[in-house]
């Protein structure tokens, strides 16, 4: 099969449909018309089995070719986020304050399209495709609940593969790494509390602003003075909420923030010391404290032999690539929790186009994307399919 070509002939199907999803944005959980238009399209491909309402608002699609084989797990992620689009896109957003400002659009699109690709030849496909098309992949659960529902049973996959645009980089790069990849992630919750009072009378108050403050400072010497240096941590303090008026000292105040990490020792030295240095930093200020540290996702691992398959299908289909394998980001993805206990490759697909505007970062009122990316991710994707299940 020619897979670009292929991909080349149904890309007007793609531009379609990731411009419909655009204008159409629904947050997690939500996804109902995107659903809708998944499972229609799937059935008119002729798969095996279709299951909806798969962690509330997925679907599940069975594709079985027509000879032996393992069975390979396709996701493509459908959220969108809480955003208001600036683009002035002809295909902008309809539905206020909801935004494709991460790609997921073109995911559901990309994968739509592989399908009906692998549907027309399953004749020619060895095993079993699992497309998966995931809600909530923007820190609300998605993966997770749909592995609680047993998305990786009936039939367990033997691979799962994933890729996602990426608009850091441009339109043919591709990024296929061994090893860990995107960080795991923690959202952590300190409120500080001491005993409010007037602001001309601060001795007579125990002040958590004054701890909080403190508090931000040292915990910064997590990263610069605990961890290694070759070692990738970020610990991000993001909101701090106190107070109510100028010359009121508050009784308490809300710090809430991020930590990213790569290995399991790492991520334990990090809260280990983050709940030593609140415990002591807030009780030498005089301040009780309740931390609360929750985990979103694991870091994202790549099997390094399906992965060096993945990177090889990839080098041939596209020479002229500027292909890497050194990609790492701390951003999260939970599509980790697929991936724990099963051979995972996911791939990082060049989407920026500098030139025409489209190189806004992930979570940007001004994020858009090269539409040319559809095209590639297809048929890269389509032709790891078939190298995978061909060879088992």
């Amino acid at each position: 099969m020619n897979y670009l070509a292929e991909a080349s002939s149904l890309f007007e199907y793609s531009q379609q449909l990731r411009r419909d999803f655009h204008q159409h944005p629904e947050l997690g959980f939500e996804e109902y018309r995107t659903a809708e238009i998944v499972n229609r399209e799937l059935k008119t491909f002729g798969l095996d089995k279709i299951d909806t309402e798969f962690a509330k608002t997925g679907v599940v699609g069975l594709l079985k070719g027509d000879k032996p084989g393992p069975v390979l797990m396709l996701r493509f992620d459908m959220d969108a986020l809480p955003i208001t689009e600036e683009t002035g896109a002809i295909y902008a957003s309809q539905n206020p304050g909801v935004m494709h400002a991460c790609g997921h659009d073109a995911h559901v699109a990309i994968g739509l399209t592989v399908a009906k690709i692998l549907a027309a030849h399953k004749k020619e496909l060895s095993g079993t495709v699992k497309f998966v098309f995931q809600p909530a992949e923007e820190g609300r659960g998605g993966a997770a609940l749909m592995v609680e529902e047993g998305i990786l049973e009936n039939p367990k996959p033997d691979y799962i593969l994933a890729a996602h645009v990426w608009n850091e980089k441009p339109f043919n790069w591709i990024g296929i790494t061994p090893g860990p990849l995107m960080a795991g992630c923690e959202r952590f919750q300190v409120v500080i509390t001491g005993s409010g009072g007037h602001g001309a009378s601060p001795q007579l108050t125990v002040d958590p602003v004054i701890a909080a403050c403190h508090l931000v400072t040292a915990l910064q010497t997590i990263t610069s003075r605990n961890i290694a240096p070759l070692e990738h941590v970020v610990l991000s303090v993001t909101t701090i909420h106190g107070g109510t008026a100028f010359n009121i000292i508050p009784p308490k105040v809300e710090i809430t923030g991020t930590i990213r990490t790569f290995t399991p020792e790492v991520r334990n030295t990090v809260i280990t010391r983050f709940n030593e240095i609140t415990e002591r930093m807030s009780e030498a200020m005089g301040c009780t404290v309740e931390t609360e540290i929750e985990r979103i996702t694991p870091a994202v691992k790549n099997d390094p032999e399906m992965t060096k398959r993945v990177y090889d299908i990839a080098a041939k289909l596209f020479p002229e690539a500027d292909l890497v394998n050194n990609e790492l980001t701390m951003g999260s993805e939970d599509y980790a929790y697929m991936v724990e206990n099963i051979p995972g490759c996911y791939i990082f697909m060049g989407s920026g186009n500098k030139e025409k505007g489209w190189d806004s970062p992930h979570h940007h009122p001004h994020f858009n994307i090269d539409e040319r990316v559809l095209m590639s991710s297809v048929a890269l994707i389509t032709a790891s399919a078939y190298g995978l299940l061909s060879k088992g």
